[in-house]
């Protein structure tokens, strides 16, 4: 069960990186980087 969730987050960090490079503005970069940084640390069980 936890390589299903360990899946679950590595998709949802590869989409917040897709749009991180796609996003133009400022902020909301902001925010998707302090989401991605909340996902890779649960995949790395640093909680």
């Amino acid at each position: 069960m936890q390589i299903v969730y360990n899946l679950i987050v590595l998709y949802l960090v590869g989409h917040l990186i897709w749009y991180l490079f796609r996003e133009k503005k400022f902020w909301n970069k902001v925010c998707a980087v302090l989401v991605l940084i909340m996902f890779l640390l649960r995949l790395f069980l640093i909680k």
